[in-house]
């Protein structure tokens, strides 16, 4: 499970490559992506609950598109149970996956609070802000900002470590930050790219979300597969 260091460029070949894989099966790609939507927003207004069932679930549904985006390189065909696949591989331990994350979240939320007295702005009426509320602001801000990067580093990968490898939660999310630390430069070509072309992708009413949305999930997979290159024949390396 060692993970790889490459060049700043394969950043860009991540999405582009995300979007090879959309390219092969765009109509369920994006039946995925209302399904997708659809569940979380009925879990969204389920009081408390919902959203924690949300954000549980959310890498098991994301183990599923990595599954889907295999089948594709395998020359299968994309299908909507892929979205459901991870329900079936590894759950509990994709679930604590979430688990982690979402303790995170809640902590770092937490801290920001305790760190700049939010608690305070929350009261504060937009667009009428004092100087000193705009400061505090901007402090939450970066330190929110200084502790989520980490945290979405350690759960990049989890996924498909956990649905391909047999990784347990805590040593993937582990390996996932080492693996994202490895290649900063090209993550940081990615999140750039990705932010500029997310952005283009609104400007006509939104609807180029409808293919930019499944191409950076794809690319996630292929981001994945280049870093960690697994053998393609075989399936010693993948636990179902």
């Amino acid at each position: 499970m060692e993970a790889r260091q490459v060049a700043a460029g394969h950043g860009w070949n991540w999405i582009a490559d995300g979007f090879r894989l959309f390219k092969e099966s765009p109509v369920i790609w994006i039946a995925l992506f209302f399904i997708y939507v659809l569940i979380a927003m009925v879990l969204s207004i389920i009081p408390l609950f919902g959203p924690i069932v949300l954000n549980l679930l959310a890498p098991v549904f994301m183990a599923g598109f990595m599954l889907g985006c295999k089948a594709i390189e395998e020359g299968e065909e994309l299908e909507i149970n892929h979205l459901f696949a991870g329900f079936k591989i590894h759950t509990s331990r994709l679930i604590t996956v979430g688990g982690i994350y979402l303790t995170g979240i809640i902590v770092i939320v937490g801290l920001v609070f305790i760190a700049t007295g939010s608690a305070a702005l929350l009261s504060a009426t937009p667009g009428h802000t004092t100087p000193a509320e705009n400061s505090q602001i901007l402090l939450a801000v970066l330190i929110a900002l200084a502790a989520v990067v980490p945290l979405v580093m350690a759960y990049w990968f989890a996924p498909a470590l956990v649905v391909f490898h047999d990784v347990k939660p805590v040593e993937a999310m582990k390996l996932s930050f080492q693996a994202c630390l490895k290649n900063v430069v090209p993550f940081l070509i990615y999140g750039i790219a990705s932010m500029v072309l997310m952005l283009v992708a609104m400007i006509p009413l939104g609807l180029g979300l409808l293919v930019m949305i499944p191409t950076i999930t794809a690319s996630l997979y292929t981001s994945y597969k280049d870093i960690y290159n697994p053998p393609t024949t075989g399936g010693g390396e993948i636990a179902m």
